[in-house]
């Protein structure tokens, strides 16, 4: 909505500009009125839109044409005033001083004119009869109004309208000429609707329009108005109420009437509470809600956001089997301008048997998301209704900003939930059939029937009994040097091929040139382990390398056979992202496994003994 209103007043000599602004400011008519009142600011607070509007008249013999053109220009509403006595003024609205001020205007960006009739108190019977025809002919006329500059008669009235035609205007949402609402109107009111109707439906319940009224307008609206609304649509249309509930056309009819007797800002409340700016585009400011990210900090989707995103799987799972069919998924999104994510999605993250991302797949992409470009996620959460279902001041609320990683390594603990794990390794190493394998595919026996690519995978791991977010990233391998940009990560997976001799070596010079000196764990798996083992043409052996580096002995991983060996990768990756800290002998040993897999259990054993022993001195 704009900051402020400027309204500009031409006609005529003698029509009595000057006089109507000097009556509404001084609220009496003047005795003496000047050629030309200056330009006159009213307060924010003294308006009925609480927006300051500045008044500006015209006159012909104190400004010149060009000083004519440069306040049309800045004008936001013009006032085209006509005296009701005086025949040639009328005529003169649309010969003279529309084609004025519209003349070279495109169709969607002219300025909104309030005729004004004054000088109402001179005469008996109305000019509307007259006036008619030009509001029919020219489709930027807002209304009319006739008024008295001598006995103040809709005066206020008057700039009320005008600060309304610029607040509330009409032209982006309705064609006067086909008397119909435009198709960018339509678009957002229907996506207002889709958000509204919370049981997916089609259809808004009583309960539904109650709690939409309440969020538009602060108040539901009482049983027999709600009666009387439903009444005067299935009155007026044929398929706009059903099963006793308002229908998108109805909810379109609904509106379109308000708009048709002039209450259209009742429309605007509604399009501007679902984000809207005049254009009928979602403002940035609704869109992309200030988040900071410190350098070092990251970004996961916190309780409200699993639960709102949660609500809306259940919305739209409309069979209930606990996942989205691509007709499910496009359902979901409609309400976005285009589909945000691609056909890469079923290779992300798990699938049913059917191939459709199920409820777990959906949280998982929508947390990968939400980590690698949460101004998008923001972005998507806004088209979705975050702001307007969940009551939250914007989609931010969604959202949580971890601490620095350099803190979680001061403390040895963190408190972040979500994990990136880099996959580096010479071409043809198996690293696609590594993340395939981590959210249950197995390429080497199914085949890759989606054509589509994804550099990504993300799965949930167990660690200390808690579920953790782990996001594995194939590093594609152009040349020997990798960039840090490409390197940066909460854990390295630096992964050969067992059956090629010159696989190991580029891993460990990826090592030497990111991680050797870094806070940064590597884990090296050996891939392949189906196929005969070839000596490495490496200074040493992988395993004497680990040792030298202190780093874990490789893990053995194949594609054709997933068995608990293999699973357990993913779970020692997050256990390294998790305990960055204990990147080093610590790791290297067998031992620190077993301590991970038994150090719940020993905890809660030495809680109890201590806690006996506490008993007995008392």
């Amino acid at each position: 909505m704009k900051q402020d209103v400027r309204i500009l007043l031409l006609g005529e000599p003698k029509v009595g500009k000057t006089s109507l602004i000097m009556s509404l400011v001084g609220e009496e008519f003047p005795e003496e009125v000047p050629p030309r009142a200056e330009e006159i600011t009213i307060p924010a607070d003294v308006t009925p839109e609480k927006v300051p509007t500045h008044i500006v008249d015209y006159s012909e013999k104190e400004q010149s044409d060009d000083i004519l053109r440069d306040e049309i220009v800045k004008a936001n509403v013009v006032c085209v005033v006509y005296d009701v006595t005086n025949e040639e003024t009328i005529d003169k609205i649309k010969t003279k001083w529309i084609p004025l001020v519209n003349g070279d205007a495109e169709k969607g960006n002219k300025v909104p004119i309030i005729l004004v009739g004054n000088k109402s108190d001179l005469r008996c019977g109305s000019s509307m009869e007259t006036i008619l025809p030009i509001m029919n002919q020219f489709s930027e006329i807002e209304t009319c109004v006739e008024c008295s500059a001598k006995n103040l008669k809709n005066i206020s009235e008057l700039f009320y309208y005008a600060q309304k035609a610029v607040l509330h205007p009409t032209a982006p949402l309705y064609d006067p000429e086909d008397k119909q609402l435009k198709p960018l109107c339509v678009r957002a009111l229907s996506r207002v609707f889709y958000i509204s109707d919370q049981d997916n439906d089609r259809i808004l319940s009583d309960a539904e329009l109650n709690r939409f009224q309440k969020s538009c307008f602060g108040n539901p609206l009482a049983p027999q108005a709600l009666e009387d609304v439903k009444t005067v649509v299935w009155k007026n249309t044929s398929d706009g109420v059903q099963d006793n509930g308002l229908t998108l056309n109805g909810f379109l009819f609904l509106n379109t009437l308000f708009i048709q007797r002039g209450r259209h800002e009742t429309t605007w409340t509604i399009l501007r509470k679902f984000g809207y700016d005049d254009n009928l585009e979602l403002t940035d400011d609704y869109l992309y809600p200030e988040l900071r990210v410190p350098v070092g900090c990251t970004t996961e989707l916190n309780h409200l956001g699993h639960q709102f995103l949660q609500q809306l799987f259940d919305k739209y799972d409309e069979d209930k089997d606990s996942a989205l069919s691509p007709a499910e998924l496009r359902n979901l999104f409609c309400v976005c301008p285009y589909m945000p994510w691609g056909a890469e999605v079923y290779m992300t993250v798990s699938t049913t048997d059917e191939g459709y991302i199920s409820n777990h797949g959906y949280l998982c992409q929508w947390t990968l998301s939400a980590y690698l470009d949460i101004h998008r996620c923001l972005e998507h959460l806004g088209y979705l209704g975050y702001p307007i279902l969940t009551e939250q001041e914007s989609q931010t609320a969604a959202v949580t900003v971890t601490r620095e990683k350099e803190v979680d390594l001061e403390k040895r603990q963190t408190q972040r939930s979500v994990f990136l794990c880099k996959v580096i390794g010479p071409r043809g190493t198996g690293k696609t059939a590594f993340l395939q394998a981590f959210v249950g595919r197995n390429i080497t026996k199914t085949g890759n029937s989606n054509s589509a690519f994804s550099p990504y995978a993300i799965n949930t791991v167990q660690v200390s009994n808690q579920e953790k977010y782990l996001i594995l990233n194939e590093v594609d391998v152009e040349a020997e040097f990798l960039k840090a940009s490409d390197a940066s990560c909460d854990v390295a997976c630096l992964m050969y091929d067992t059956s090629d001799p010159h696989s190991f070596d580029y891993c460990a010079s990826i090592y030497k040139q990111h991680y050797m000196e870094s806070n940064i764990p590597c884990v090296l798996v050996a891939s392949k382990v189906d196929l005969p083992e070839v000596k490495q043409l490496h200074g040493m052996t992988p395993a004497e390398f680990c040792y030298k580096h202190r780093l874990p002995p490789p893990l053995p991983f194949s594609s054709l056979f997933l068995d608990s060996t293999s699973k357990n990768i993913y779970t020692r990756l997050a256990w390294a992202a998790m305990y960055p800290h204990l990147n080093g002998s610590d790791m290297s040993n067998t031992s620190f496994w077993l301590r991970v897999a038994l150090g719940s259990a020993v905890v809660a054993v030495l809680g109890f003994a201590i806690y006996r022993a506490v008993a007995r001195l008392k």
